[in-house]
């Protein structure tokens, strides 16, 4: 693997305040949760694929409505049938026993749907990827032509090498330097892999963070907050470049 399996940091962090500014329908089946740009536009799309925490949660929202805001019409699926992880887990939880009922047998069907709504129905011409821990596994797996145009990941796991090899669009990937997932060898294992691709790519290390710092990191701790906001800089800056105006 090119990054570890999950572990006791995936599901450890901190709850962020806000509102959330979208709103939840479904696609199929599948409970999802939308954000919408100021103009309404769906043409620049972002497929937001969560940690294990879910779509519900409201840290995730938030970045959902902050993709929202620089513009891009955001969908973030309910990738776990309603299975979340809560946030801190009660004591005894097993997160390898959990994970055995959402492997990509179990999310693939929900992810192909949902691409298949945005491309045909919901007006999507160009989509960009989001994928927070879990969700980076599958940001690999579909960055590839007529599924995902333009990657972004921040501490991903479970990517296996072949994933990573066979993404076909540029990818932007932001590490935290303590992380016993995506670990410094993992990290150089992927720098290695991606050197050998003909594709843009970028690998940002992030100090005095943790994994899940793009997502659950503690904001009332500056360096913390800090490099909590410039990887979602790295995030919209990498879409600017590669999703509004492909090369």
């Amino acid at each position: 693997m090119t990054s570890n399996q999950l572990s006791e940091c995936c599901i450890k962090g901190i709850l962020h305040e806000g509102q959330a500014k979208g709103e939840i329908k479904s696609i199929g089946n599948t409970s999802t949760y939308f954000a919408y740009p100021a103009d309404n536009s769906t043409k620049h799309a972002i497929l937001l694929l969560t940690d294990v925490l879910g779509h519900k949660f409201i840290n995730s929202q938030l970045l959902a409505d902050q993709f929202a805001s620089n513009g891009y019409f955001v969908v973030m699926p309910d990738l776990f049938n309603g299975d979340v992880v809560p946030m801190n887990r009660p004591e005894g939880f097993n997160i390898m026993d959990w994970v055995k009922n959402h492997l990509p047998a179990q999310t693939e069907p929900i992810i192909n749907s949902v691409l298949k709504e945005m491309r045909e129905n919901l007006g999507c011409e160009r989509i960009g990827g989001v994928g927070y821990c879990f969700g980076g596994k599958y940001v690999c797996r579909y960055l590839k032509p007529g599924k995902l145009d333009v990657g972004f990941m921040a501490h991903p796991t479970m990517v296996e090498p072949d994933e990573l090899g066979g993404i076909e669009g540029p990818l932007s990937i932001a590490a935290a330097v303590r992380d016993f997932v995506f670990t410094t060898a993992k990290r150089h294992e992927s720098e290695q892999i991606l050197d050998q691709l003909d594709v843009p790519y970028q690998i940002n290390l992030f100090s005095e963070v943790e994994h899940g710092f793009a997502v659950r990191c503690n904001l009332d701790e500056p360096l913390q907050r800090f490099a909590k906001e410039q990887a979602f800089s790295q995030a919209v800056s990498w879409f600017k470049m590669f999703l509004d105006t492909p090369k």
